[in-house]
């Protein structure tokens, strides 16, 4: 039987996670206390501590688990049926849509690197050998279409960094974009579902032989 205490306390844990991860995005790490995470999350700061110990490894939790859930979706593609071309397609995109839903993130992680570049190091102890795993599969199959000359020579690392800078620059440019142009909300939202396909178009003929 379900104990009726554990679920209330899951559920302050998660609603601790969700606010934590808000007020990160919002104000950047340095900016939020565990005294405003517990004021929004509805709880008292000891629960806060209770919970995640301190504000470094509550932010630690919730980037790696954020990554986890992303690189998962690369996996879940490695597993599924289709063309290399279809597959690459479907990375560039679910890594695309990661910052749609998230598009804060490239901010927050760009003044961490810059303020507190151990912060980084953390959240990556934390991720375990995934990053390796997922540049390793992608070299794979680079490699596998170089051999059957579908694809030009190139190193995982130029073409991570050419998905990276292609994919990141709209949302690190999101409000300039959005004040020279004076488009609206909706107008930016097609906007950037334009740009994913341009990136996707981008890649996959930057690749060819």
């Amino acid at each position: 039987m379900i104990n009726e205490e554990n679920i209330k306390d899951s559920t302050t844990e998660q609603k601790i996670l969700e606010t934590a991860e808000r007020l990160f995005l919002e104000k950047g790490f340095a900016l939020v206390s565990t005294v405003e995470i517990a004021r929004e999350a509805g709880c008292n700061q000891a629960l806060v501590h209770y919970y995640f110990r301190s504000k470094e490894l509550l932010f630690q939790r919730i980037f790696a688990e954020k990554l986890k859930s992303f690189a998962a979706s690369f996996f879940e593609i490695d597993k599924e049926e289709g063309s290399f071309e279809d597959k690459l397609r479907r990375k560039i995109e679910a890594h695309f849509e990661l910052l749609l839903n998230n598009p804060r993130i490239p901010f927050l992680i760009l003044n961490e690197i810059t303020t507190n570049p151990q912060r980084i190091e953390s959240i990556k102890a934390n991720l375990h050998n995934i990053p390796v795993t997922i540049f390793n599969n992608m070299q794979n199959m680079l490699e596998a279409e170089e051999k059957k000359g579908t694809i030009r020579k190139i190193s995982v690392y130029d073409f991570v960094l050419t998905v990276l800078s292609l994919n990141i620059a709209p949302f690190l440019l999101y409000p300039m974009i959005k004040t020279v142009t004076g488009l609206s909300d909706t107008g930016m939202s097609m906007l950037l579902q334009s740009r994913k396909e341009e990136n996707v178009r981008t890649i996959l003929n930057s690749l060819r032989p």
